[in-house]
């Protein structure tokens, strides 16, 4: 059961998907930030222009894993390798990395971003740490 595939013969292979990383990038780029979230579930990685500006980004849930395939360093290393090839198409030489988040993938995406030969000028981490944070739940009773 379930959906039949429709096979088209001829034609483009890729018609009708987003996956834009075949053509190639207009934008050309000296330098850029590499902003990383890592979480527990999910690994984020977005490639911007010294300005700000998004260029391009990808996440473990996006390149197909799923559940709690996500947040292992395994996914967030094919992330950053695929970022990378991305910022190679642009011409990036050099980028300074900010981390976020307390997840598995924090190391292994810069590891893989770096292993494509892009220049790190410096990682700076933003993870945010509660100054003793909320109240906590009143204690349970049974």
């Amino acid at each position: 059961m379930g959906k039949k595939r429709i096979v088209k013969k001829g034609g483009d292979d890729n018609a009708g998907r987003g996956g834009g990383s075949s053509r190639a990038s207009k934008r050309r780029l000296e330098s850029g930030i590499l902003y990383v979230e890592a979480t527990y579930n999910n690994t984020k990685v977005s490639l911007t222009d010294p300005k700000g500006n998004v260029v391009a980004w990808s996440s473990s849930g996006s390149l197909g894993f799923a559940g709690a395939k996500k947040g292992t360093p395994f996914a967030a290393a094919k992330v950053g390798e695929l970022l990378a090839d991305k910022a190679g198409q642009m011409g990036l030489k050099e980028v300074s990395v900010i981390v976020s988040g307390v997840g598995a993938g924090r190391e292994s995406s810069i590891r893989a971003f770096t292993s494509k030969g892009i220049h790190i000028q410096g990682i700076k981490d933003t993870t945010p740490v509660p100054h003793n944070g909320p109240r906590p739940p009143k204690a349970r009773r049974v």
